[in-house]
């Protein structure tokens, strides 16, 4: 049950991460317009380059649990390479509980109210030309961040799974051992 569980989450972040790959592409040719319309045609939009580094914030937020699915995310090697597959498990379960969940709940409850003020206020760029709705930007804070939780149970449910012996611990991505 477990297993099943863990693989239908692994199919729900991979396709978020598709999601943000798409983003990116389109992030890599936004940047590309900018530049040759600014140096080309000594013309810029203060909307698309706003646009450019809501894209980039979009990225960096979901991408973490992205990353965190496919056990890219940083953590100290030094130490944590030497160990077994099954106190690296434990290790990263405790992490989850101790360190990550605490985390994104806090920045979750705490972003609620910046989101609101933006959204009640009807916040718009201060820039002339730039974009409106500035609340969904800021909205994507906590809902990254619930992402990150989703993807954090995910993550334990691997490292229960490998507890369990039902599945092997991996390093990355397709690497097993």
């Amino acid at each position: 049950m477990l297993l099943k569980l863990e693989k239908i989450t692994d199919k729900i972040i991979d396709f978020v991460g598709l999601i943000t790959a798409v983003l990116l592409v389109l992030m890599i040719l936004n940047v590309a317009y900018d530049v040759f319309m600014r140096y080309l045609f000594h013309d810029s939009s203060i909307a698309m380059q706003e646009l450019e580094w809501h894209e980039f914030a979009v990225i960096m937020l979901y991408g973490t649990g992205y990353a965190l699915r496919h056990n890219a995310h940083v953590r100290v090697d030094f130490l944590y390479d030497n160990f077994s597959p099954k106190k690296k498990a434990w290790i990263n379960i405790l992490g989850v509980i101790f360190f990550l969940l605490p985390l994104a709940v806090l920045v979750i409850y705490s972003s609620y109210s910046f989101v609101m003020d933006a959204y009640t206020s009807n916040e718009i760029s201060q820039d002339p030309g730039g974009l409106p709705y500035r609340w969904i930007i800021k909205a994507q804070i906590p809902f990254a961040f619930i992402f990150l939780i989703f993807c954090a149970i995910n993550f334990m449910l691997h490292n229960i799974n490998v507890l369990r012996g039902i599945e092997e611990f991996q390093l990355e991505e397709g690497e097993q051992i």
